[in-house]
């Protein structure tokens, strides 16, 4: 993770849609980063926000990545 960039937090959501959303953000060049908390992975569920995934991305690429992701 690059620690000039300025990462803001662009949804949560469960692990696979997290990996989707990235895949599509990454393809259109913006990088991407996903943070999950150790219960969540150890445990593989998502319930009421448990085992959720952050996604994270630059901050100056956060309204080109809400029109990627509205499409």
């Amino acid at each position: 993770m690059d620690e000039n960039i300025k990462w803001v937090e662009f949804k949560r959501t469960d692990p696979i849609e997290a990996e989707i959303i990235r895949g599509k953000l990454e393809s259109a060049g913006i990088e991407v980063y996903l943070s999950q908390e150790a219960y969540g992975k150890l445990a593989a569920i998502t319930v009421d926000g448990l085992g959720e995934t952050k996604i994270l991305i630059p901050e100056d690429k956060l309204k080109e990545a809400r029109e990627i992701i509205s499409e």
